[in-house]
């Protein structure tokens, strides 16, 4: 029986919880389904708002943050910063839905794609939970090392700006590293959903298949010459992949 199913119980003046026995139905069901079809329904709704922090991290970056400098092979550090003081807002938002955001929602799903394959593949199951709760992990860390450094920065900035362009760049760089400089976490994490899909049967194989792709390509990002290519394959590939993955669960749910 998965965790958290309880039926909720009044006593005097205290609620009481505690596990449903197999055997009880609610509307027909067994309350182990309605349980399975809840976890999968907010695995569905996350992997929605996954895709949509992508779209608003893609749309920001092309439209707002190229054209500041940011992405650049040479940036110009008083450009950067310049910006960064006039939008701080702005950039705060970009972090938290980009990583934070992100980050928490991909758990959410993670969990209900190893809830989704456990009945089939339960040890190839169990690795995909534990590279996806990895990656949620570094992607919210990320987060939070870009906003405290964004804090720091624009505080540094007013009394030398020398000196907060060097403390940009390293908090840019450990961000990178955590966050995506490279994929590999992420590309093992899809990587391995696409075969667990192909084995298992419980996603449709186009989506299994895109998965691997997906995949491929953000393990492919460590190389230098393909880094940024394959990135852009990543990240795009994401959305689509999000999208597809969260209207499958959202339909299994009321199938």
């Amino acid at each position: 029986m998965p965790s958290g199913c309880y039926r909720w119980s009044w006593g005097g003046d205290a609620v009481r919880h505690r596990p449903v026995l197999g055997g009880e139905y609610v509307f027909g069901q067994s309350i182990t389904e309605v349980c399975i079809m809840t976890l999968q329904r907010a695995g569905g709704i996350a992997a929605l708002i996954c895709a949509a922090t992508y779209v608003f991290g893609f749309v920001l970056m092309l439209s707002v943050l190229l054209p500041n400098g940011f992405g650049a092979s040479d940036p110009d550090p008083a450009q950067i910063l310049g910006f960064l003081a006039d939008h701080r807002g702005l950039m705060t938002l970009w972090y938290l839905s980009i990583y934070v955001v992100n980050g928490i929602f991909l758990l959410v799903l993670a969990i209900a794609l190893f809830d989704l394959f456990r009945p089939d593949i339960p040890g190839l199951a169990q690795v995909t939970l534990g590279f996806g709760t990895l990656w949620a992990t570094l992607v919210i860390g990320a987060g939070m090392v870009a906003n405290v450094g964004l804090a720091d920065v624009l505080l540094l900035n007013q009394t030398d700006p020398d000196r907060a362009a060097e403390v940009w760049q390293m908090v840019n760089t450990i961000e990178n590293g955590l966050g995506g400089g490279n994929e590999i976490v992420g590309g093992v994490w899809v990587l391995l959903l696409g075969v667990a899909g192909l084995l298992a049967g419980a996603v449709s194989k186009p989506l299994s298949i895109l998965g691997i792709v997906i995949g491929v390509a953000g393990l492919s990002t460590v190389l230098p010459a393909l880094s940024e290519p394959m990135g852009a394959v990543f990240g795009l590939g994401f959305i689509a992949w999000f999208a597809w993955v969260g209207v499958a669960l959202l339909r299994r749910r009321t199938a």
